[in-house]
């Protein structure tokens, strides 16, 4: 077996690096789906249209002109703007009187600031909801955030993992998709970052994930740190010791 020099061991430890961790926001920073749940379920009580638990499932995750199109064909007759905008203020309103905090978030997040590993925020939510969850954490927590008026097509299409990841790499050099883990709670979410050819860590809250759809599955960010981010890397060390 071949000696390893100081530069190959160098090169072999940069190679395995978690570069960066894009997070997601509704259902894996914090457990909104409950607020959205009752904003749309409140939307459509006021024009008497029936909203079941299955559909507020099937808009876990989507881009927000995608809910506001699922919110018209069950009969809510407002334009898309409309709805977005009833939609945000309302859970907006819900966050400023109580954050609600998803088990490990704001503590993995803090030692990934502390080990100097840049977060990215990518979400489908607009500035409106998302300045409220970042003025909660501290500052610098996240370097990029792209929010679903920044991009064309939403989750489940790459383009916002892509948006990410673009833009972070300008001030990373040799920013590399294989040392990037995105955090996802929903189908829609992980799609789009497995899509854009990430690292896709699922943590399913709301609604449970097709089983088998994603390598990378846990139950909960509680207890997980830097080290089991970087398990996940193809080729780490870490990895093939578990």
């Amino acid at each position: 077996m071949p000696l390893l020099t100081a530069d190959d061991s160098s090169r072999s430890r940069s190679d395995t690096a978690l570069q960066a961790v894009f997070w997601d926001m509704d259902g894996t920073i914090v457990d909104t789906e409950p607020y959205w749940i009752a904003a749309e379920k409140e939307l459509t009580s006021a024009y008497g249209v029936e909203w079941t638990d299955a559909q507020a499932e099937a808009m876990v995750g989507q881009a927000l002109e995608t809910s506001a199109g699922m919110l018209q064909q069950a009969g809510v007759p407002l334009a898309t703007r409309e709805i977005i905008d009833r939609l945000i203020g309302q859970v907006a309103a819900q966050v400023r009187r109580e954050v609600p905090w998803r088990p490990g978030a704001r503590e993995l997040l803090t030692e990934l600031q502390a080990a100097g590993i840049p977060c990215a925020l990518v979400t489908m939510s607009e500035p409106v909801l998302a300045r409220e969850i970042i003025q909660a954490l501290p500052a610098g927590t996240f370097g990029v955030v792209v929010t679903g008026d920044m991009v064309s097509q939403g989750k489940p299409d790459p383009e916002p993992y892509q948006l990410a990841f673009d833009t972070l790499a300008k001030s990373v050099p040799d920013l590399d998709k294989t040392r990037v883990v995105a955090i996802e709670d929903s189908l829609p979410g992980a799609t789009s970052a497995q899509a854009a050819g990430l690292v896709t860590l699922t943590v399913p809250n709301f609604v449970p994930l097709p089983p088998g759809a994603f390598e990378h599955q846990w139950e909960s960010l509680a207890g997980r740190g830097t080290d089991q981010l970087r398990r996940l890397l193809p080729g780490s060390v870490l990895e093939s010791a578990r």
